[in-house]
């Protein structure tokens, strides 16, 4: 899981700015999230091969009865609550406020790794003498920087870096799958966790949007350990009104980030929407392992055919992931929630497969013998080799004499063929093309 880093400080320090400045100069952008979060609150990013997510926030005031800065003060509380590191900026030229004391304050209730850092030093060379007022916070030394002008960001950023987990601890975890449990307000997410864990742990109203944080609550099954993430439901642009309700929308996101495996609820009186669509294609382009569950079975009138009619519109629906498994089940009265276990441990197995490429290149050879690759103007596509280079998608790249004549379809049918050989029937697959010098 990628580290997170929340950008927070009272209003006008310019916190955006630093944002800005981060995302799109001084590090490379992994992936700007679209959809509900296109006015950028968070990035993933990389800096000195650390990737992490960046997320900024609203101006924090501390004390105030304006409904808007309150919600803006939550949004901040929620960010730090997920946040591993936090970097707090303050404004050298308005000098330390008592503003930032109580920011300061509340951030140290939170126990996480502080990096201060004093923006607008717009000036190159010797420290400002109104740098050290800021010792007096009592959380480090601050860090000059100018986010206008990029200067001092990579000392800032070094410092983040350091309080990253190693590689060796986030290990670890490898025996817990973490499961986001995403869908549309009021498709059963909150209740089918509380079935699972047999106590109400999560607040269940039929009222849409009630869960307005992801939620993280431990479970164990059978020796194996799960983290299971209630998220709030993900609504239409036009209908995210509210600036929490909003920063819950990327708080699901993040959610689906973070998770191995993403259990998709539809309303089966809805049927497959708009917004379930864009839900399954986010987690399907971030390569993530996906059950979709029809909630509230018990409530649909049965006829001949009903549950593979609606299988075939899921199908349909899901057009682009028909490897993602569909099961039916009720939230309320417990119906088939054992058989998802089943179904989780299955998509994540796949999505962690690694294939040796001895074996991959005999399954690439006899898929060449049965079927020639195309050819284009009298030039065949020669097709090298095959290697798995990653999981989580397992992701495979193929060496070719020319990228062009690599036909998608062509692309499909060995995609095809790794699935048939290797079982893998319930994963997302990504492949890459690249060419390889014949005469090397």
């Amino acid at each position: 899981m990628k580290p997170i880093v929340a950008i927070v400080g009272r209003p006008n320090v310019g916190k955006s700015l630093l944002f800005n400045k981060l995302v799109g100069e001084r590090i490379s952008i992994v992936e700007d999230t679209p959809g509900v979060t296109r006015d950028r609150i968070y990035a993933d990013c990389e800096w000195l091969n650390y990737k992490f997510t960046l997320i900024d926030t609203g101006g924090i005031e501390p004390k105030t009865d304006d409904i808007i800065l309150s919600q803006m003060k939550r949004q901040a509380e929620i960010a730090i609550e997920t946040a591993d590191v936090i970097i707090f900026v303050t404004d050298i030229k308005t000098g330390m406020t008592a503003a930032d004391n109580d920011v300061c304050a509340m951030l140290r209730k939170s126990s996480k790794p502080i990096v201060l850092v004093c923006n607008k030093v717009d000036n190159p060379g010797q420290m400002p003498m109104e740098l050290y007022e800021f010792y007096n916070l009592g959380i480090g030394d601050p860090y000059p920087v100018s986010a206008i002008n990029g200067l001092g960001l990579g000392d800032m950023l070094d410092e983040v870096v350091k309080f990253f987990p190693e590689e060796s601890n986030i290990a670890d975890d490898d025996k817990i799958i973490r499961i986001a449990v995403a869908g549309r307000p009021n498709a059963g997410k909150s209740s089918l966790v509380n079935k699972i864990l047999g106590d109400n742990r999560v607040i269940v109203s039929d009222i849409p949007g009630t869960t307005r944080d992801a939620i993280d609550v431990s479970f164990e099954k059978d020796g194996r350990n799960y983290i299971f993430t209630d998220t709030a439901g993900l609504r239409k642009r036009g209908k995210i009104e509210e600036n929490i309700e909003h920063y819950s929308a990327v708080r699901t996101l993040l959610a689906i980030d973070r998770s191995d495996v993403v259990l998709i609820l539809l309303d089966p009186v809805e049927g497959v929407t708009e917004q379930d669509t864009k839900i399954a294609g986010y987690a399907h382009d971030q390569g993530k392992a996906i059950v979709v569950l029809v909630n509230k079975w018990d409530l649909v009138e049965k006829e001949t055919n009903t549950m593979k009619n609606f299988r075939d519109n899921v199908k349909e629906g899901f057009g682009f992931m028909l490897y993602a498994p569909v099961d039916f089940i009720s939230a309320k009265t417990g119906a088939r929630i054992d058989k998802i276990f089943e179904l989780v441990e299955l998509v994540h197995a796949q999505n962690n497969m690694r294939v040796p490429t001895g074996v991959l290149n005999d399954v690439l050879n006899d898929a060449i013998l049965r079927v020639q690759p195309p050819t284009d103007k009298g030039k065949r596509l020669k097709i090298f080799y095959m290697t798995q280079v990653a999981v989580q998608p397992p992701t495979f790249v193929v060496f070719v004499n020319d990228k062009e004549l690599a036909h998608f379809s062509y692309i499909r049918y060995l995609e095809n063929q790794v699935r048939e050989a290797f079982g893998l029937n319930a994963t997302p697959l990504k492949f890459i093309v690249r060419e390889k010098n014949e005469k090397k």
